[in-house]
């Protein structure tokens, strides 16, 4: 009986001798073999490479290119870990990202370097992934054989930044051990074959890519294929060209491919699943009637201190059925919070009460971010872990996403959901991606308001409203704003802290609802002079975006 890995430098190594094809990257194929081999000689150079003493950690400051896997595997054998480097960050930002983890190597490539250029980095040196000092480095170490024996599953292997809304990301460690474990998880899960070949199009310094996509595959001996950035407009082209069979999305990558055009020929391909969060029960329906593939709606937290697994029987909307150790409790009072009520229609009707914080009471994974002991107080709290992750639970004890804890939206004293209301709204017609986010009131609390990407017809958008039976008496957006393209983080998800930071002073057309009102209308400078100055301060009344108040 085969024995499961314990590391990540053992699945590594597992690859010595398989010559199929492992590693497709635009149009460069490395066998498994070669994988296997190229990690190793990576190992080799980073051992001669860190400086004595120094904390055995190497950023990576990459697009989704082969070296970004060879040097993971090149970490897990060389006992080191690899630091994701978000390359949407500048300046400072990202200064602080490298040293705060203190990476003596960052790996980038020539294209990245306008991004170092004046950053103070001190200790810090640089290999050029696309340079021929890269190839020279690496040139004495091609005969080097991967080597799992000293490694355990307690090395540390990845720091990976969560995205937070407020304060600098925090950076979430993960083990070789846990990594392993999740990628052996996730081929029962799914049944993960050494013929499958996994599609990455999410960026490798995030979580979502290298866990649930990557780690897999290697444990199967599955084929991988890159896609140096995501694509609506590439993802079906490049999934039959490398007869991909699996991929990962989070947050608004599947609306993006849904919207691109519709072909009568979309279902000829070779996808089987789909694995992720935040496309939403009706894009999820949607991208199945169109692709033929069903996509898996799953939740871990970025951190590995709570997870949820699909399984049959779970209901339309929901993640799945809570595991041992889970609960869903009033973060004010940490009680329990009721079950969710529906009608007929499946409807959430006692959101306020039911909605509450996702919290783990069982053992956990979560190993702690990087030298941040108050962000690990704030997870670990009386004994359990704090998600900051909305949920609400049914009858039955299947969960429902709700949102973060950062986006819940406090109108008149009452405290709503973000992503509830967002739910109501994406059945909008006109509506192809929807955010929903607090502005202050100004008074006190919020004011809802709503992003909408797509077409937008005032009065058909409050009839739509009116017509909506879940829709509470307090979640009916004040503001809309109505844009192009939704803005997106680096990892796809809606950039809420943008959106809630422009509010209703931006570049884009702002319609919105008076007090008492039921049409909606186009906001100008003279309603922002009025009851928005208040809320949003004179300096951000007259910024472009709102219509010249005519007279």
């Amino acid at each position: 009986m085969r024995t499961e890995a314990r590391t990540v430098a053992e699945l590594v190594a597992a690859r010595w001798g398989d010559h199929r094809p492992g590693l497709m990257c635009e149009e460069r194929t490395l066998t498994q073999h070669q994988v296997a081999a190229g990690a190793a000689a990576r190992a080799a150079l980073l051992a001669d490479l860190l400086p004595p003493g120094s904390v055995p950690h190497v950023g990576v400051l990459l697009d989704n290119t082969e070296e970004f896997p060879l040097w993971l595997g090149a970490a897990a054998l060389a006992r080191a870990a690899v630091a994701g480097i978000n390359p949407t960050r500048r300046g400072p930002e990202l200064a602080r990202d490298i040293l705060h983890t203190e990476c003596p190597l960052l790996v980038t490539e020539r294209a990245r370097l306008p991004l170092l250029a004046g950053l103070d980095l001190p200790g810090v040196r640089l290999l050029v992934t696309d340079d021929e000092e890269y190839a020279t480095l690496l040139a004495p170490y091609a005969d080097a054989v991967p080597d799992p024996s000293r490694a355990a599953p307690a090395d540390r292997l990845l720091l990976y930044f969560t995205s937070g809304s407020t304060g600098a990301p925090k950076a979430a460690l993960c083990s070789q051990g846990r990594l392993a474990a999740a990628g052996q998880a996730l081929v029962r899960q799914f049944g993960v074959r050494p013929d499958d070949v996994h599609y990455i199009c999410m960026p490798m310094f995030h979580g979502n890519a290298v866990i649930a996509d990557w780690a897999p595959a290697l444990t199967a001996g599955a084929g991988v294929a890159l896609r140096r950035r995501f694509s609506a407009s590439g993802f079906l082209p490049d999934v039959r060209r490398y007869r991909a069979t699996y991929f990962t999305y989070v947050g608004r990558a599947v609306q993006y491919v849904l919207a691109t055009e519709e072909r009568a020929d979309d279902r000829d391909n070779p996808l089987r699943l789909g694995f992720g969060t935040e496309a939403g029960a009706v894009d999820a329906a949607a991208f199945e009637r169109r692709f033929g593939v069903r996509l898996v709606e799953g939740y871990g937290s970025s951190e590995g201190g709570a997870a949820i697994q699909w399984a049959p029987g779970t209901p339309r909307g929901a993640v799945g059925p809570a595991g041992p150790g889970l609960v869903v409790l009033d973060p004010a009072t940490g009680r329990a919070c009721p079950p969710a009520v529906f009608d007929p229609a499946g409807r959430l009707l006692n959101g306020e009460e039911a909605i509450g914080e996702l919290v783990n009471r069982g053992p956990n994974p979560f190993e702690g971010y990087w030298r941040n002991p108050a962000a690990e107080a704030e997870r670990r709290r009386g004994g359990a872990y704090w998600t900051g992750d909305l949920f609400y639970r049914d009858a039955e004890g299947y969960l429902y996403f709700a949102g973060r804890t950062d986006d819940r939206i406090r109108v008149d004293g009452e405290n709503l959901a973000a992503a509830v209301i967002e739910n109501i709204l994406a059945r909008y017609e006109g509506a192809v991606a929807v955010a929903v986010y607090g502005v202050p009131d100004p008074v006190t609390g919020d004011q809802v308001m709503a992003t909408v990407a797509g077409t937008f017809d005032p009065a058909g958008f409050a009839e739509f409203l009116a017509a909506q039976p879940d829709l509470g008496t307090k979640m009916a957006p004040r503001f809309v704003r109505v844009v192009k393209r939704m803005p997106v983080t680096a990892t796809n998800k809606i950039h809420r802290a943008r959106l809630r930071k422009e509010g209703v002073a931006c570049a884009d057309p702002v319609w919105w609802r008076p007090a008492g009102e039921g049409a909606y209308r186009r906001l100008t400078e003279g309603d922002a002079e009025g009851p928005l100055a208040s809320a949003k301060g004179p300096s951000s009344v007259r910024r472009q975006g709102l219509e010249p108040r005519t007279r």
